[in-house]
């Protein structure tokens, strides 16, 4: 990011999602809020929307909002000013955002998925709004297999041509990336007490009035975290610097260990792993691309590749646990094996050996 944008943008960042992809570590806290690579995900967020030089942050909240205020406050830690807005009712991302209009104070808002890691040059953003003077602008970037994405084709001058919500034959590459500048006017005219989709009221609707709604392709690292795998993958990122933050509690590299834990020697923590606060890691244990959450127990021997351990759970020794979720306050005995997308709840218990996906005892 060269320079800040300045006082006269604000943010607005929608953290009102229920996470369901991500349960059952989202039965007890917002996606937004889980630990990643050390801090609440929103942390990372609202630390690169202070480095930008924005000071005002309206934070749209519905689940567990209170959440949200207890750990954030005023923002004044983080050098910003906190406002919050609840959603009693689902209102979708466009009605989401039309329930913050109150409290805008200028003619400009950035606007933030606050489930998504990237790297965008939000100054380069801002900037593009301005020289086209658009109505709207996204951020727009490429990725392989853009059908399971909201498509959006855009001319030779980079103004949005159409939106086309998952397309099984898209024309373009180029997709949503879920951050946007919108022009306070915008907000105003999205209607209110009911759920409006930017996808596929919002942004239609401006293209179809004539609005100039300019696309910014912007093309640097770009994740959803919202699926198990994402989540892991996003972490790890950060932890190895391959992800932009401003909020990283202590310095890039193979593993993050947080304060209070202990590590035995001759354990092995690679791949971006992230130790929680007060975890233990015994003797000949592998912590692979892994985020242990705070209090997590991990006994001599054990594996954990590529998944989620929730606060104080247990994992036995010799258990491996590969791409896996595993809830708060769950205990695995010794010698389990648990693989590919399997979850478990909260504080269930597994006896030694009780699940095995292979023929080895």
């Amino acid at each position: 990011m060269t320079e800040s944008v300045g006082d006269a943008v604000e943010a607005i960042v929608l953290v009102g999602g229920k996470g369901t992809r991500l349960r059952p570590l989202t039965l007890s806290a917002p996606k937004p809020m889980l630990p990643t690579a050390g801090v609440p995900f929103l942390t990372h967020l609202l630390s690169r929307i202070r480095a930008a030089g924005i000071r005002h942050v309206i934070l749209g909240t519905s689940y567990q909002a209170e959440v949200f205020s207890e750990h954030f406050g005023d923002g004044a830690a983080l050098g910003l000013e906190l406002d919050y807005v609840v959603e009693d009712e689902p209102l979708g991302t466009g009605g989401a955002i039309g329930n913050v209009r109150h409290l805008l104070r200028g003619d400009t808002a950035m606007i933030f998925n606050g489930d998504i890691l990237t790297g965008c040059d939000l100054t380069g953003l801002l900037d593009e709004h301005r020289r086209t003077g658009a109505d709207v602008t996204l951020h727009l970037t490429t990725v392989d297999d853009p059908r399971a994405f909201g498509c959006v084709p855009t001319d030779g001058d980079g103004r949005v041509t159409a939106f086309l919500e998952k397309d099984p034959n898209p024309v373009t590459d180029q997709i949503n990336a879920g951050t946007y500048v919108f022009a306070r006017a915008v907000v105003e005219a999205i209607p209110s007490g009911r759920p409006v989709s930017v996808e596929h009221e919002t942004f239609p609707g401006l293209l179809a009035d004539g609005a100039r709604v300019t696309g910014y392709l912007d093309t640097s690292y770009w994740r959803d975290l919202g699926k198990p795998a994402d989540f892991v993958a996003g972490s790890a990122d950060l932890v190895r610097g391959i992800a932009p933050t401003e909020a990283l509690p202590g310095p890039t590299g193979e593993a993050l260990v947080l304060p209070g834990a202990k590590v035995a020697d001759g354990a092995i923590l690679t791949g971006g792993a992230t130790v929680g606060r007060y975890c233990v890691v015994e003797a000949g244990a592998v912590i692979d691309g892994s985020v242990l959450f705070d209090g997590v127990r991990v006994a001599a021997g054990a594996t954990v590749r590529d998944s989620i351990v929730g606060r104080n759970a247990v994992v036995g020794a010799g258990t491996v646990l590969d791409t896996v979720v595993i809830g708060d306050r769950a205990v695995l005995g010794s010698g389990i094996e648990l693989l590919a997308g399997a979850r478990v709840w909260p504080d269930v218990e597994l006896p030694d050996g009780s699940v095995r996906f292979s023929a080895d005892s």
